[in-house]
């Protein structure tokens, strides 16, 4: 079982395939085995990594309390432990957070991080004033509507039940996360670090809209953007063919970039 020492707290992880390297850091309600769409679809391709962060899946749950600002470090640690450059981080939601930062911390080995869902922390009053009128909308939604349409529990309720039940192996919860979202990085910090970043987001996204997200693309200097038609806020479950598409898409494309710089 592969594990990685982030300060003392052990984490698991998992290695899968070859080619160039893309983790996935998961949202409040994960671990490593939400992303099994995507193993499965891009291992072919790319060395597919994925982890537990501290409190949730196989990774060490046993501390008093949970620190948010402890993931960042957790992300580097697996990256330390499996000697990665050029990664491709890819947070979902409040995961996005984590990435962005440990991106931030390690820029030699990160090339670009995805913010799926998510505006990773940035920290401008614009950005922040757009978040928290959106998240006003959706606390108006029972938890489940917000990150799944109500056409996918319909026709899928299997899938829907597995969803729900992936959280009740973490120790971790939501409010364990919600400090990492402060003190977060200037958008001249993003942009002197040299690591790319693209925006990815669902049509259908409940916590946070696609209008949002274009804002922040827009201001945040050579950044991407990547709008997934009829995707909801857990794209990467609910619509798994389309959302490894675009991770794919950003894959080769933020890599071929590089090359050409």
């Amino acid at each position: 079982m592969p594990l990685a020492d982030s300060d003392g707290t052990s984490l698991y992880y998992e290695r899968h395939g070859s080619g160039p390297a893309i983790l996935f850091v998961h949202g409040s309600g994960g671990h490593h085995a939400a992303w099994w769409q995507q193993v499965a679809a891009l291992r072919d391709e790319f060395t597919v990594v994925t982890l537990d962060l501290r409190g949730f899946g196989q990774s060490d749950s046993t501390m008093a309390e949970f620190d948010g600002q402890d993931f960042p470090g957790d992300v580097v640690a697996v990256l330390d432990q499996e000697d990665l450059t050029d990664v491709m981080l890819v947070g979902q939601s409040i995961g996005s957070v984590a990435a962005l930062r440990a991106g931030l911390l390690r820029p030699e080995r990160v090339s670009c991080v995805v913010l799926g869902h998510s505006l990773g922390g940035i920290s401008h009053p614009e950005l922040k004033e757009l978040a928290a009128a959106d998240r006003a909308e959706a606390v108006r939604l029972p938890v489940i509507d917000r990150l799944l349409t109500r056409t996918f529990q319909r026709e899928r309720p299997d899938l829907t039940f597995l969803f729900q039940q992936m959280g009740t192996f973490n120790a971790a919860r939501m409010q364990d996360l919600r400090n990492l979202d402060t003190d977060g990085p200037s958008l001249e910090e993003i942009e002197a670090s040299g690591v790319r970043v693209a925006f990815l987001a669902g049509e259908k996204d409940a916590v946070l809209s696609v209008e949002t997200v274009t804002r922040a693309h827009e201001l945040l200097a050579g950044s991407h953007l990547e709008i997934v038609p009829g995707a909801p806020h857990s794209m990467y479950w609910e619509t798994p063919q389309a959302y490894n598409e675009a991770v794919a898409r950003l894959r080769r494309t933020l890599t071929a970039q590089k090359e050409a710089a």
